[in-house]
């Protein structure tokens, strides 16, 4: 049964992530498939982390097809330590857009399909896998992006089912949160 609400796990969620930092910078890290709810969990557990950015993937991804660069971009980009930040996606034009500058010392809340790959776990202090079973993950997504997400939910999921076997999220996850 979905957990009808995923942002009743924040509270406890931004403890471990700061008792994990251990004094340096909170890095969480949320995964899962498209609909589970990470959004929804980031949107509740950002405010919990003093003074924390949230990167949302969905910002990041270089069009339909760009799962595989927004990942990459989570290590190299997003979290190295000497002027992080990422080029927005303008998802109007379908072209890159502006690049948005982050604090390499803030605690940062990276969220999407992608975030969480062995690279990108070994700078994170906290990685969550959101979990929620095919037929409701659909529903979720296809009633909040509607008609624009339809046409492309196949591509989309071949991709996550990709990073799925390349990286293996789940089993880089601390915790796994059903959606």
């Amino acid at each position: 049964m979905p957990d009808l609400d995923i942002a009743a796990h924040a509270p406890e969620l931004a403890a471990r992530a700061l008792a994990s930092a251990a004094g340096g910078r909170v890095v969480v890290l949320i995964d899962g498939r498209s609909g589970s709810g990470k959004s929804t969990l980031a949107a509740a557990l950002t405010p919990l982390l003093p003074g924390a950015q949230l990167v949302a993937l969905d910002d990041v991804y270089p069009g339909w097809e760009g799962l595989a660069a927004a990942s990459e971009a989570v290590p190299r980009d997003i979290l190295r330590d000497v002027d992080p930040g990422y080029r927005r996606w303008d998802w109007a034009a379908s072209a890159p857009g502006a690049w948005r500058a982050l604090s390499a010392t803030a605690p940062i809340v990276v969220e999407g399909a992608g975030a969480v790959t062995p690279a990108s776990a070994a700078l994170a202090t906290l990685r969550i896998w959101v979990d929620l079973d095919d037929e409701t993950r659909k529903a979720r997504a296809l009633a909040r992006d509607g008609a624009a997400y339809e046409p492309w939910w196949d591509l989309w999921a071949a991709q996550e089912l990709t990073h799925l076997a390349r990286h293996d999220p789940r089993s880089l996850a601390d915790v796994t949160v059903v959606g």
